[in-house]
């Protein structure tokens, strides 16, 4: 069984191209994907190569860890499901191709465990339940403890947007929001966006930093209060280090977001369901997956683009 899938043969070397597929397993579903995001941080990093050393990294791979679609068939085991629409947060179902992270395809089998129902009608909003969650998980302190709720967040991509927004889904005050490209500082929803240099502000209690600029930490650090914690919610491709002074005056905490858990998305969609969270406007660009090689510069170099989503139907 083949599939047409996204393929980075080698950084900034893409193709669209048939990959075989491993046979649907008992408890395996083959899910037809209808739309698939681009990430502007994993993903940007495996197109430029930048990507530090991480499990299961090299070339060639399919990436993508945002798609959506319909099961469309199913080993014995999980055939009930067949019909369900669902949130695919990857694959590794390839024959000739790493699954890193995989879910770029028009068509990918994985663990029915692994596809998750999500509200059809979300149509390729749907994408974006993997940047909600991990705007969530980063907010509700994942396995640390419970976390204070952002009062300054750092970056208006689209994972500073969905911090923003769940800060106040969760009935939180509104965040500031700082952003440098006076491109991206429209679109806020019940929250002021501002350029740095606009705040004077120096005792923010929660810094959450999108941006995955390593070297913005000392400037953070300068605008926390006593016992204030900064949280790293983007992914970091430099070394992250900060001078040891200004960190020990306001004993500073410092704190790394990882990936969602399943229990962050079952959150994030009941958040949704709810009507207290709000996907519109996050996705401003659209192509069929056939322009796969046109979509990916453009995801990763205009900055009007805040989240680039491939259509799969015409494939």
């Amino acid at each position: 069984m083949n599939t047409l899938a996204v393929i980075l043969e080698a950084p900034q070397r893409l193709a669209l191209r048939a990959l075989e597929m491993k046979p649907v397993e008992d408890s395996d579903v083959l899910v037809e994907i209808a739309f698939s995001g681009i990430s502007t941080g994993t993903e940007k990093l495996l197109w430029s190569g930048q990507m530090p050393p991480f499990p299961g990294l090299g070339y060639p791979l399919v990436p993508g860890y945002e798609s959506v679609g319909r099961i469309c068939d199913a080993g014995p085991a999980a055939r009930g499901r067949i019909g369900d629409w669902v949130f695919v947060p990857g694959a590794n179902c390839f024959a000739g191709a790493r699954g890193l992270f995989g879910g770029t395809a028009r068509r990918v089998v994985v663990p029915s465990a692994r596809a998750l129902p999500i509200p059809e009608h979300l149509g390729e909003a749907g994408v974006l339940c993997a940047l909600a969650a991990t705007a969530l998980h980063a907010i509700k302190g994942g396995f640390a403890r419970a976390a204070a709720l952002p009062d300054l967040i750092i970056g208006h991509g689209v994972l500073g947007r969905l911090l923003a927004r769940i800060t106040l889904a969760l009935g939180g005050a509104a965040p500031t929001v700082w952003e440098v490209s006076p491109a991206r500082r429209s679109g806020a929803l019940g929250y002021q966006v501002i350029a740095p240099e606009a705040d004077e502000r120096r005792d923010y209690r929660a810094i959450y930093d999108a941006s995955g600029d390593a070297g913005l930490i000392d400037t953070l650090i300068e605008r926390l209060a006593k016992g204030g914690e900064i949280v790293l919610a983007g992914f970091y491709s430099e070394r992250v280090s900060f001078a040891f002074p200004a960190a020990f005056m306001r004993e500073a905490h410092l704190r790394v977001a990882a990936e969602w858990q399943p229990g962050d998305l079952a959150e994030t969609r009941a958040l949704i369901e709810c009507g207290r969270l709000d996907l519109k406007g996050l996705i401003t660009n659209r192509r069929p997956a056939g322009e796969a090689l046109e979509a990916y510069p453009q995801a990763f170099s205009d900055p009007a683009c805040l989240k680039m989503v491939l259509d799969w139907s015409q494939c």
